[in-house]
């Protein structure tokens, strides 16, 4: 929480480089742990007795923008396809792919009510169900959020579900501030550059 240009959604996005891998089932899109919980598609593998392979694949930041609506917040069943081919197909939502995985909502102080008891109810039971309960899928992941506190107050049913509040402030001394704009002129200068310079201390 911080007013305006204090790099907050920087820092969150900034988490993405930093995230370990961690251990799926192959294929699977909801990133399901091998152990479980598992998703209705990987527990129909294993009852028709398909082999379950695992990979590693890094975990990521996935964003929830502003003005989203419930079906990909959620994901939905495609009638269509199911029409047409005789078989229930879901069109995974972005409860999906934030499944094991940070959630991130820039200004969450600005989403809509409605959205906020779809998580509200995700981050409770740690599944997500869709249409009447006719697909489910594990939906655990680590919440973050940036908001300027000038713009709103956060619902408290909703502020705790955040197991961490920081707050940040500008930064006014003139020598830092000197040296921030440094740094950037030399990222948009050369971005590769300035990258390799500074791998060695993110690595650390």
């Amino acid at each position: 929480m911080g007013e305006k240009g204090t790099a907050k959604s920087t820092a969150v996005r900034a988490l993405a480089d930093l995230l370990p891998k961690i251990k799926v089932v192959k294929g699977c899109r909801f990133n399901c742990a091998p152990e479980g919980p598992h998703c209705i598609e990987c527990l129909e593998k294993i009852k028709n007795g398909e082999p379950i392979e695992i990979e590693k694949k890094k975990m990521e930041v996935v964003e929830l923008p502003l003005g989203i609506t419930e079906d990909r917040v959620v994901g939905t069943l495609d009638i269509e396809y199911a029409i047409t081919k005789g078989k229930r197909y879901f069109e995974p939502g972005l409860l999906a792919r934030a499944n094991r995985n940070f959630l991130y909502i820039d200004e969450v102080n600005l989403l809509e009510d409605h959205i906020v008891d779809l998580l509200l109810d995700s981050a409770a039971t740690g599944i997500n169900r869709v249409e009447r309960r006719y697909f489910f899928h594990p939906a655990k992941f680590i919440l973050v959020g940036t908001m300027n506190p000038e713009e709103g107050e956060l619902r408290p049913q909703f502020l705790d579900r955040f197991g961490l509040y920081v707050e940040i402030r500008a930064i006014t001394d003139k020598t830092l501030r000197k040296e921030i704009l440094k740094r950037k002129i030399e990222f948009d200068t050369n971005p590769e550059e300035f990258m390799q310079k500074w791998e060695p201390e993110q690595k650390n």
